[in-house]
Order: structure tokens, then sequence, then C-alpha cells
């Protein structure tokens, strides 16, 4: 199965070789026919400690690494 890869601003970088990822989406309200926007916050593994809150980073699935982190990150985004 292939892993899932998102792209989205890093919010917090306070834990050790952790960042806390904010993926935001966007989709058409059902009954409302309105933009709606939606965010959710993923903990990721970040093995260098390089990334620093306000980038904009790609992070991928992976193995448990711990109780929250499922993610890694795989480097920087792109502003598109």
């Amino acid at each position: 199965m292939p892993k899932r890869i998102l792209q989205g601003a890093v919010v917090s970088d306070k834990g050790q070789q952790t960042v806390v990822v904010s993926v935001e989406r966007m989709f058409t309200h059902p009954l409302f026919k309105k933009v709606v926007r939606r965010s959710n916050r993923f903990h990721a593994h970040d093995e260098k400690n390089e990334f620093k809150v306000g980038d904009l980073v790609r992070i991928q699935e992976c193995a448990p690494k711990s109780k929250l982190k499922r993610w890694e990150v795989i480097g920087l985004g792109s502003k598109e």
C-alpha cells in the first residue's frame, strides 16, 4: 500500500526530534455549497531538528515511532 504524503506548516518545534505540522484542506460543503477550510495537526519525526516554526514541509506516513508520531518529515514543501 502506498504511503500518504501531505504538505503543511510547522506550528511547533518544541519536542526533541519532533515537529507538529498543521495540514489544511479545503472542500465544498455538501449543503451550503461554500468552500470550507479544515485543518489537522500531525506529530512528525524530524531526525536532525532542522525544521523551525513557519516552515512549509512534506510529511509521509511511517511505522509508529512513539505514542503520537506516525509521520516523518521528508523535506521542504513547495509554495504552490
